[in-house]
């Protein structure tokens, strides 16, 4: 009997550990499908912080790093300019990212290293019990705005595609969901498009996206993923913001 669907060779048999209802585990299934069908298992790096993708070695079938929180982009510069021929993934959370690691991340745009950034966006800290992260909604609870967020003394949340899209170092920048297939699908694309670009040599590539946390957002899985398209979608948008292969 011909086998027409499998586990992806880049991932182990491990329990997940994640949230029920939390994105982590489909965005792992597709950066390890994209890694597969590219044959690039064999000399990919991941590069995983503190926050919920600590764990991401846990999963990945392939060799990992995990540096301190919010300097993924520094760690995998490094990689990259001591292997330039490996592939180098930097998966990360938005409190990593878009908090404590701002300045790594648009410098690393800026700078054109060519590396790859899967970025979860759940628009709160989740590791750590649901404080205020810099991808929050105005009016979001959170343990640390229980009122909701308030933009007069919280400050208004980061697009972040949109500010690395500035970067004359970005190749490649798209924003997608995993709130449903149809988005799944066209997230895949986008991860598969972003590995392309990096071996390519082409510069930087990042993938944000939009994922449910139903514990930290005291929701169930289904009215997450209503959240996602009624919230979180008509604020921040899905879209190739920049993509340096399109056809002018």
């Amino acid at each position: 009997m011909k086998k027409v669907f499998g586990k992806p060779e880049s991932l182990l048999d491990t329990e997940t550990m994640y949230c029920a209802g939390c994105g982590h585990g489909v965005i792992h299934r597709l950066v390890a499908e994209c890694v597969d069908e590219l044959g690039l298992r064999q000399i990919t790096i991941g590069i995983a912080p503190v926050g919920c993708s600590v764990f991401a070695d846990q999963y990945f079938n392939f060799d990992m790093l995990g540096p301190a929180h919010g300097r993924p982009p520094a760690a995998a510069t490094g990689m990259k300019r001591a292997k330039p021929d490996c592939h180098i993934i930097s998966y990360q959370g938005d409190g990593d990212l878009a908090a404590i690691g701002t300045a790594e991340i648009v410098h690393a745009a800026a700078r054109g290293e060519k590396i790859s950034v899967i970025f979860v966006h759940n628009g709160i800290y989740g590791m750590t019990g649901g404080q205020l992260a810099p991808t929050t909604l105005p009016g979001q609870r959170s343990t640390t705005t229980p009122l909701g967020r308030n933009p007069e003394i919280a400050g208004y949340p980061l697009r972040v595609v949109e500010m690395l899209a500035t970067m004359d170092g970005a190749a490649y920048l798209a924003r997608t969901s995993v709130h449903n297939v149809k988005n799944i699908i066209k997230t895949k694309k986008a991860i598969k498009k972003a590995f392309e670009v990096q071996q390519a040599g082409l510069g930087f590539s990042l993938v944000e996206i939009l994922s449910a946390c139903p514990t930290n957002w005291r929701m169930t899985t289904k009215d997450s993923l209503k959240w996602i398209e009624e919230k979180m979608i008509p604020y921040y948008g899905l879209k190739v913001t920049k993509d340096v292969t399109a056809k002018k």
